[in-house]
Order: C-alpha cells, then sequence, then structure tokens
C-alpha cells in the first residue's frame, strides 16, 4: 500500500532554493571561467545538468530559466536565450539516469543532444534576433572558412560551425557535471531524495489504469498550459502590434520631419524656373544638395522627390539618384504611381495627403508628401519622402523572436511548477485515497483493522478540500467497519442459535429412538471429514467449496427430520419390520423434504442452507447403483451432499446400537462400506473415506453430547 510522502515543507523549500542558488553559481563561475581563459565557448550550462542529477525537472528548468535572466543583467540579449537553457534542462532529465551510471554511448548521445539545441536551435534564434545576421566572433569566423572550403551558404555553415563549438561546450559542461555528481556524499543524495520536489515529471507516462481515459493531473495541467498558452498568444501579438505601430509611428515622424526640412528649403517663387530649366536654374543644384545630404542622413530613407501633381501625369521637379536607381529628369512627366492614383483628387486639388504604406515592384515602403505653397496658400507641388520598412520587418521578427523566446521558456517553467502542485497536493493524495480504497479488505476481522491502520497512516495534510474529503472518507471508512464488525458479531450469534436450534430439534426427533445415541452429532463430523477429504484429493473440486462444506455440515443434523411422521412402535421396534413398516419408515425421507419446504415457505426465501438440508433430508437414502428410495435415483442424479450422508449415515448405524441390533466392529463396518462401493455409495466418495480412515476412527471413539 502506497503511503504518502511525509516531509517538513519548510525545510523541502529551503532545500529547493539551496539547490537551485548552488546551481546558478556554478553556472555564473562557468561563464567566468570561460571569459577568464578566453575560449570561444559558454560553459554556462554546468549547474544545469547538475541540478537534473540531482533533482529532476523542478530545479533543473529553475536553473535554466533564472541563469539567463541573472546573465541578463549584465548582457541583456542573454535573456532572450531563456527557451534555449530550458530546452537543454528538459533533455538533462530525460538522459539523467544514464548520466548517472556514465554510460558512454548515451553521454555521447546527451552531448550531441544539447549541441544541437544550444547550436543549431540556439543559432536560428540568434540569426533571428539579429535580423537575419549571426553577428560576429569565433563560430562566424569558422563558419567562413567551412564555406570557402565546402559551400553551403552562408546561413547553414554558421549553423554547422555553432554545433561544433557546442559539442566541444557542451561535452566539457556534461564532464564537469557527473564528476561533481559523483563527488558529492551519498548521504546529500539520498537527502535530496526524499524532497517533495524530487523527480516530479512534466511528461506523464500512460498507465494500463489510465490508458484509455485521460487523468486528473494531465487534465489539471492541460488547463494551465492551454490558459498560459493563450495569455502568451495574447502577449506575444499585442507586444508586436505595438511595437509594429511605434516604429510605424516613429518612421512616419521621420518621414515628415525629413519632408518638412526639404519644403522649407524650397523657395515657392523658384519651381516654375526649376520645371522650366531643370538643373540650369537659379538656385537648383543648392536645393538638390540640401536633399541629397537630408536623405543621406537617414538610411531608411530610400527615395526622396519633388512631384507637381497636374491631370496630365506627375511633373518631375526634383527626383534623386540612388545606388540601384537613377531618378527621372526635371520636368519630365510620369504616370501616377500607386499612392498618387489612390489620392489623385486630393493632389489635384491642393489637399494634406495621409501617409501611405505600399509594398509593389520597389519593395514595402512608407510615402509622406508635404506641400509647399505660396503665399496665397494655393499647393504648387509636393515633397515626397519614401522610407524603406524593410529594417521594420526584420525589426519586427526580431521583436517576435525574443518575445516568443523568453514567454516560451517561462511556460515551460510554469508548467514544470504547475506540474508540481498538482502532484504534491491534488493528484497525489487522490491516488493514495483511491489506492487505499481499491486495497481496502473487508474479509477478515484482522484484514479490516490493518487495512484502518493503513488508511488512518496516509498522512494527508494538504490543508485543503483533499484532505477534508480524506478526513470524511476515513470517518465513512471507520464506522462502515464497525458497522460491518457489529453485523458479523450479531451473524454469528444468529448462527449459533440456529446451529443449536437445529441440533435441539434433529435430538429431538432422533431421541424418540432409544438406541439413537450421539447419531446426529457424529453424522454430521463425519460428513465434514469427508468432504475435507474429497477437497484435499481433488475429488468433485468444482462443488466443494468452504461455504458449501459448511452448508452440509451444519444441515447435516437434519437429515431424518421426517422421522418425526414415523410412529414411535414402528421406530423402536426391536424386530425386523414387516414390508408395510418397512414402507411406512421410507416415507421419512419424503417428509423430511416436505418439512423443509414448509420452513422455506414460511421464511419467503430458499437459502443454500435450506437446499441442502432438503437435499440430505429426501435422498440420503438413495443408492449409487439407483435400488434406494424414494425417487430411485442413481449415480451423480442424487445430489452430492446425500451421496455423503449416505456413507456417514450407514457407517454410524453400523458402529452403533440400535433396538434391533448390536453394534458392529469398526473394521467390519469399513469392510462393508468398501464393498458396496458402486453399488450402495458413490466410489469416490468412499475412497475419501478410506483415506480419513483413521480421522473416522478418532471420531468414531468419541462420546458426543448437546
Amino acid at each position: 500500500m502506497p503511503k504518502l510522502k511525509q516531509y517538513n515543507k519548510k525545510h523541502s523549500w529551503l532545500s529547493l532554493l539551496v539547490l537551485i542558488v548552488a546551481c546558478l553559481l556554478l553556472n555564473n563561475m562557468g561563464t567566468r571561467l570561460n571569459g577568464l581563459i578566453g575560449l570561444p565557448l559558454f560553459l554556462d550550462n554546468i549547474g544545469t545538468l547538475l541540478a537534473a542529477l540531482l533533482g529532476g525537472y523542478i530545479p533543473c528548468i529553475t536553473v535554466g530559466f533564472l541563469s539567463n535572466l541573472v546573465a541578463g543583467i549584465t548582457n541583456p540579449s542573454s535573456i532572450y536565450y531563456c527557451v534555449i537553457s530550458v530546452f537543454i534542462a528538459v533533455a538533462a532529465v530525460l538522459f539523467v539516469r544514464k548520466l548517472r551510471r556514465v554510460s558512454f554511448p548515451y553521454v555521447i548521445w546527451a552531448v550531441l543532444t544539447f549541441a544541437f539545441i544550444g547550436g543549431v536551435i540556439g543559432g536560428i534564434l540568434t540569426w533571428l534576433i539579429y535580423g537575419m545576421d549571426f553577428g560576429t566572433g569565433f563560430a562566424v569566423d569558422l563558419a567562413a572558412s567551412i564555406n570557402r572550403v565546402v559551400p553551403m551558404g552562408y546561413f547553414f555553415s554558421n549553423l554547422l560551425s555553432a554545433f561544433l563549438v557546442d559539442v566541444v561546450d557542451k561535452a566539457i559542461v556534461t564532464v564537469i557535471a557527473i564528476l561533481i555528481y559523483k563527488l558529492l556524499p551519498s548521504k546529500l543524495i539520498r537527502f535530496l531524495k526524499e524532497q517533495g520536489w524530487y523527480y516530479i515529471t512534466i511528461i506523464e507516462k500512460s498507465s494500463q489504469k489510465n490508458r484509455k481515459r485521460a487523468s486528473l493531473r494531465m487534465k489539471m495541467t492541460l488547463v494551465v498550459a492551454i490558459s498560459t498558452t493563450l495569455v502568451a498568444f495574447a502577449a506575444i501579438f499585442f507586444s508586436v502590434v505595438q511595437y509594429h505601430n511605434s516604429s510605424l509611428a516613429e518612421y512616419t515622424q521621420q518621414a515628415e520631419y525629413a519632408a518638412k526640412v526639404i519644403a522649407t528649403h524650397i523657395y515657392p517663387e523658384r519651381i516654375e524656373n526649376f520645371l522650366k530649366y531643370g538643373e540650369k536654374a537659379k538656385g537648383y543644384a543648392e536645393t538638390e544638395e540640401l536633399m541629397q545630404n537630408v536623405s543621406d542622413a537617414s538610411p531608411e530613407i530610400q527615395y526622396a522627390y519633388v512631384y507637381q501633381v497636374e491631370k496630365d501625369g506627375t511633373h518631375v521637379i526634383f527626383d534623386l539618384d540612388t545606388k540601384e536607381v537613377k531618378g527621372n529628369s526635371p520636368g519630365e512627366v510620369i504616370e501616377y504611381d500607386d499612392t498618387i492614383k489612390k489620392y489623385a483628387n486630393l493632389f489635384l486639388s491642393g489637399a494634406e495627403i495621409p501617409p501611405d504604406v505600399t509594398d509593389d515592384s520597389d519593395g514595402w515602403m512608407l510615402s509622406v508628401y508635404e506641400p509647399i505653397k505660396d503665399k496665397a496658400g494655393k499647393t504648387l507641388c509636393y515633397v515626397g519622402v519614401d522610407m524603406s520598412m524593410k529594417y521594420l520587418s526584420s525589426d519586427v521578427t526580431s521583436v517576435l523572436a525574443k518575445v516568443i523566446s523568453l514567454l516560451f521558456g517561462f511556460l515551460i517553467l510554469i508548467r514544470t511548477y504547475a506540474a508540481w502542485i498538482s502532484e504534491r497536493s491534488i493528484v497525489r493524495p487522490v491516488n493514495i485515497i483511491a489506492d487505499a480504497a481499491s486495497r481496502f479488505t473487508y474479509d477478515t476481522p484482522h484484514a479490516r483493522e490493518e487495512s484502518l491502520r493503513i488508511m488512518d497512516e496516509l498522512g494527508i495534510d494538504t490543508g485543503d478540500e483533499i484532505e477534508n474529503l480524506y478526513d470524511e472518507y476515513k470517518k465513512i471508512t471507520f464506522d462502515t467497519v464497525s458497522f460491518i464488525n457489529e453485523v458479523e458479531t450479531k451473524s454469528e450469534q444468529i448462527l449459533r442459535l440456529q446451529n443449536g436450534l437445529v441440533l435441539v430439534l434433529a435430538d429431538m426427533v432422533e431421541s424418540r429412538d432409544k438406541c439413537t445415541g450421539d447419531h446426529v452429532l457424529k453424522t454430521a463430523v463425519y460428513c465434514e471429514v469427508i468432504l475435507r477429504q474429497m477437497k484435499e484429493d481433488g475429488i468433485y473440486a468444482d462443488h466443494l467449496s468452504d461455504e458449501f462444506i459448511n452448508e452440509v455440515v451444519h444441515s447435516a443434523p437434519l437429515h431424518d427430520i421426517g422421522k418425526i411422521k414415523v410412529s414411535d412402535t414402528i421406530l423402536n421396534k426391536p424386530g425386523k419390520l414387516t414390508d408395510e413398516e418397512f414402507r411406512i419408515m421410507q416415507q421419512h425421507t419424503l417428509a423430511g423434504g416436505e418439512i423443509i419446504d414448509k420452513v422455506v415457505e414460511t421464511v419467503g426465501e430458499e437459502y443454500e442452507y435450506l437446499t441442502e438440508a432438503k437435499n440430505l433430508a429426501t435422498f440420503h437414502h438413495e443408492k449409487w447403483n439407483g435400488k434406494g428410495y424414494p425417487m430411485g435415483l442413481s449415480g451423480e442424479e442424487i445430489p452430492l451432499s446425500a451421496r455423503v450422508m449416505a456413507v456417514a449415515d450407514v457407517f454410524d448405524a453400523l458402529v452403533s446400537r440400535r433396538s434391533y441390533k448390536e453394534p458392529f466392529p469398526v473394521d467390519k463396518a469399513f469392510d462393508i462400506i468398501r464393498e458396496e462401493s458402486g453399488a450402495q455409495f458413490d466410489p469416490l466418495i468412499v475412497k475419501a473415506f478410506m483415506d480419513a480412515e483413521d480421522e473416522i476412527r478418532r471420531v468414531q471413539m468419541l462420546k458426543m453430547e448437546l
């Protein structure tokens, strides 16, 4: 019977805290040592692997998650790698049993797994965080060398490089963690195994019992996982949307500022000359240089131009060249672009133009237009600034990668602690109560007492509704056992009273025969001896249950109950009965059956006890060869109990004094029983009778009284 683990809650939390802090320090020491030596490694997972070896998911994932938060104090980008450390922590626990035994193939597999998570998955995360770029460093230089030898492209060469570097890093980390674990005192390891948080799993293995249905723990953790995931997705969505909107507003503000600066340096009275003479017009070159300086001031400004929008098309005043595209010449008339088509009426009326985002052959652009007006307020032309949004796209991807990484690591941490809390406070106590209930034994007083003791010692002290449920269930169980004990006591009293009444009634009937003596008791004992021997020999094993034997033995005294209807003259006649008298004597079997039937009718229910009593009373004078009475049944047509009583009744009659004869010697009685095997008696029952000869002789010598 399982028992809820008892532990000091304060000490359990304290031991967990100490282990987490120690492993965090170990991770930090590894990072500092790596920095002092100057290796292109990390060595920041030693404590994480040791936490897995010592305590499982709870400390391991906590250390993995918090290590990056602590490192983020001095290196903010480390925070975004929480999910990588958490993945390594989960993998470490999956390999932990093999690592403890230092199974070399599994150590290699563990190192490669850790390196894949840290190098490949971590490399992809780096690429996303840094805007589709791997940055700089030893791994990037190694990737360039690899790519020169085996051309595989910038992306895949960097992933391979990161993996190779991480293989070395994780091999060193794994070896150090295993060595520390092996050097720790066994007493400390045993102490940690006794804590409530030790090796709580977050991946549930389905048992045979729960294969077709979800367990309570699975349901609870699923609710936590779904709810936290939904919250996380909502947070990610709103964070990205907010970042996108704020960045777009910043881009718009920057573009508007650039357009205003250009607009303030273009004199309205010169616009007509700029259109007519272009670069030859006075002030054109200076204005174009100013526009170029404003454009160069921001890398996001893709195009800067000044257009006059007319019904016949767009008249170019200024259109700066870029590295990729040569600008249109002044005075040239071009077709409306997408934005001008969209707001053509506003352009033609000289109204304010709202910022517009387009995604066409020129790329993803934010276009801002600033009107240039004359003194009368008439719009002469528009200064246009197009901002490239490709940087915003990479920035959003970077933010998305950072937020998902951080939140996903946090979700795994929450999932782990949810599993611990549900396991410790709900699932395990409920399972223990259910297991104790399923194993509760009511068979004997001792078994009930032992089951109550185990139930009382489960020690469920969750301090909530689970404990209330346990207390109420324990109370009901104690009350039920008390009731069962009381019922059994009353039943035993009733059974003793019943057996006593049967014996007294049978004795009253048999006492009419002055030579009967202790026939009532001895035939019952003979039946029990024969039946027990048959069970031991495997004879009629399908029928011989303990319940059946008890029913036959307790009802045996009623086998001659029908003699109550036979007159004393016939019953105690000292000589041989006439044929008519014998016919009347034979009727006591049918009379016995009728008496039992009346008892059944009075009781209103046919108990097995009474069924066997009727079989004994009616058929105990039937013979195996079919020459008995009252029905002339043969073989196994005769009820088994009656076949047994036939042997017991005849043997006791042979060795007992009767009004019409002296007792036979016991040896002679045994010979007669043996001779009648297969004729008067069932051969198998005779065999059991002979096998129990010593016990039969002992019973025959006893003087029995009610």
